[in-house]
C-alpha cells in the first residue's frame, strides 16, 4: 500500500479526531503501533501539527467513517493519478555527504572483486559516475595510491541483497551472450566476511615502479660473511721492534 504524504503528522490528525485503532492508525501511515500509542500519550512527536488527510485528499469521510464502524478495515489511501510513479529513484543513488569519501574505495572493490559489473551498475549501487568509475578502472585516479578496496556493503553504500541481483544479472546477461566467466574471474568472487578479513595490499610509490628487482650492491659480497675477530686480536697487539734511544 502507498504511504500518504507526511505520514506522522497524518497520525497526530487522525489520533486527534477519529476513534481509529492504533492498529488502523499504525498500518495506513507505516508506524508501528506503540510508536502510534505514544503519540496518544503525548511521547511521540510533541508539537508536531496534525496534517488533515481529508483536506489534502488523502482519504474520504466515508473511508475513515467505515474504518471507524469495523475495527478489522484497513484504510485506502485515495488514488491520486499525479502521484504515479513518484517513489520510483530516478539516476544515481544519492550518498549521504559522510560517506561520499568512501564511495572510491568501493567502487575499487567492485571494479576488483566482480569484473562482470557494468558501470552503470556500478554507479547505481554506490552512487557515482561513470568517469570516475573507468578512472579507477585504468588506475589513473588521482588518489589511488592511497585507496584501498572495501566492500560497499560493510561501508553502508548498498545492501547484500542489491550487490547479489546485480551480480546474478550480469552473470545472466554474459550467459546469454555466450561468454563463460573464466577461472581467474571465478577466483574474485568473494564473500563480505572474506573481503574483509584479507591484509591490505602493499603499497609501492609510481616513481620506482619497474625497479623492483635493481639493486646497487653485488650479489657476491653479499653471500660472502664477514669474518667476526675475536677477543684475542684487540689484546695481542704486535711487538715494537723498534729501540727507545739511549741518552
Amino acid at each position: 500500500m502507498a504511504k500518504p504524504i507526511m505520514a506522522k503528522a497524518t497520525a497526530v490528525w487522525l489520533v486527534d479526531n477519529t476513534t481509529l485503532t492504533f492498529k488502523q492508525v499504525a498500518d495506513f501511515c507505516e508506524l508501528h503501533e506503540l510508536e502510534v500509542q505514544g503519540i496518544a500519550d503525548g511521547d511521540v512527536a510533541a508539537g508536531v501539527k496534525g496534517f488533515d488527510p481529508i483536506a489534502n485528499n488523502q482519504l474520504t469521510a466515508e473511508e475513515i467513517e467505515k474504518a471507524e464502524k469495523d475495527p478489522n478495515h484497513k484504510l485506502v489511501l485515495k488514488f491520486n493519478a499525479a502521484a504515479v510513479g513518484e517513489e520510483k529513484r530516478r539516476g544515481p543513488r544519492y550518498t549521504p555527504l559522510s560517506k561520499r569519501q568512501d564511495r572510491p574505495a568501493s567502487i575499487l572493490w567492485l571494479v576488483k572483486f566482480h569484473p562482470e559489473l557494468t558501470d552503470g551498475q556500478i554507479s547505481k549501487l554506490v552512487g557515482t559516475t561513470k568517469p570516475t568509475i573507468q578512472a579507477l578502472r585504468d588506475r589513473t585516479h588521482w588518489n589511488i595510491s592511497n585507496i584501498q578496496p572495501i566492500d560497499p556493503v560493510a561501508l553502508g553504500l548498498c545492501k547484500q541483497s542489491e550487490l547479489d541481483a546485480a551480480v546474478q544479472k550480469a552473470n545472466a546477461k554474459k550467459a546469454r551472450e555466450g561468454e563463460v566467466m573464466s577461472d581467474d574471474e571465478r577466483r574474485k568472487l568473494v564473500s563480505t566476511e572474506q573481503s574483509l578479513g584479507t591484509e591490505a595490499e602493499p603499497r609501492m610509490p609510481s616513481s620506482i615502479v619497474g625497479l623492483e628487482t635493481f639493486s646497487l650492491t653485488d650479489d657476491r659480497e653479499e653471500k660472502e660473511e664477514e669474518a667476526v675477530p675475536d677477543a684475542d686480536t684487540f689484546f695481542n697487539l704486535p711487538n715494537n721492534d723498534t729501540d727507545e734511544d739511549e741518552d
